[in-house]
């Protein structure tokens, strides 16, 4: 094709056999977008394309990805925002007929097989992930990722005791089987890294040495997710992977524990600055802390 459409905060560019995706940097851009730069999707990563009306005159054009093609998509795992989601292209209501014949044209080129509604997965990523060195910080450490090897680093303002009594962590790639990413804009956001053999992982993050948390200010998508993108894609390439559908990896439950007092008081505090910004209602706060509080 060869042709390029331009929207709104992305531009794609149609060649024979991808889509090149150049997001634009400006203010009102996603900071994803602006993180993501640009990306190459084949069009045999791709699943479906769609063209639907969208919100004050516009209207979007959204390419699918196949499931396991986007290490970003996986590890995303169906949480981002409409408004986050890079295979989404918003255009002025004027341009419809212009994105109808890309549209089509898309999906000519589609080589997806399986039944309706369901697409074959990808037995290989197939976009490529953000490259490494990456990092970011988390409400209690900071967490680097150099391309092998995955480090946190705990900060004494925001560590549980478990934490630090574990030191700082360095897990190699291949000691992995996975990673579980659970957004920044809930409560209890965190970054998981998923261990090969039985090691038993503690069920809360902020007592598990293989996890970051994320908080108000910390650990936000464009930083975490991009992060936790790469480190999946390296971990599917350094050995057998999980099956696509056998749905997620289970994390083996330590038998639960009384928590450090400590902790509590610090997990809400961290709840009180939440509710404060607004980002906790007033029910969500009153039964989150009595549910802490009754941990002690």
């Amino acid at each position: 094709m060869g042709d390029v459409l331009a929207g709104i905060h992305a531009t794609w560019e149609f060649d024979s056999d991808s889509v090149l995706i150049r997001f634009e940097r400006g203010i009102r851009t996603p900071k994803l977008f602006q993180a993501l730069r640009e990306r190459r999707v084949p069009h045999e990563a791709l699943a479906s394309v769609t063209l639907t009306p969208g919100r004050r005159g516009t209207v979007v054009l959204h390419a699918v990805p196949r499931p396991g093609a986007d290490p970003l998509m996986e590890a995303a795992a169906g949480q981002l925002k409409d408004t986050c989601d890079p295979y989404r292209l918003v255009l002025p209501a004027e341009r419809e007929t212009l994105a109808e014949y890309y549209a089509d044209e898309l999906r000519a080129a589609l080589t997806t097989t399986g039944p309706p509604g369901k697409p074959e997965p990808a037995d290989r990523y197939l976009v490529a992930p953000p490259p490494a060195p990456l990092h970011f910080k988390a409400y209690d450490g900071k967490a680097s990722f150099d391309g092998s090897k995955v480090s946190f680093r705990w900060f004494w303002t925001g560590a549980s005791s478990a934490k630090w009594k574990a030191g700082d962590q360095r897990f190699g790639v291949p000691e992995l089987c996975g990673v579980e990413w659970r957004s920044p804009e809930v409560f209890d956001g965190y970054l998981r890294l998923l261990r090969r053999g039985d090691q038993e992982q503690p069920a809360q993050a902020d007592h598990d040495p293989a996890a970051v948390v994320f908080g108000l200010g910390y650990g936000p998508v464009h930083e975490s997710l991009p992060f936790a993108a790469a480190v999946l894609a390296a971990v599917r390439t350094s050995g057998p992977a999980p099956a696509l559908d056998a749905g997620p990896v289970p994390v083996p439950v330590m038998a639960s524990a009384r928590r450090d007092p400590a902790d509590i008081a610090e997990r809400i505090r961290h709840l009180g600055e939440l509710h404060e910004a607004g980002l906790v209602t007033d029910d969500e706060f009153s039964a989150k802390k009595a549910e802490l509080l009754a941990e002690l």
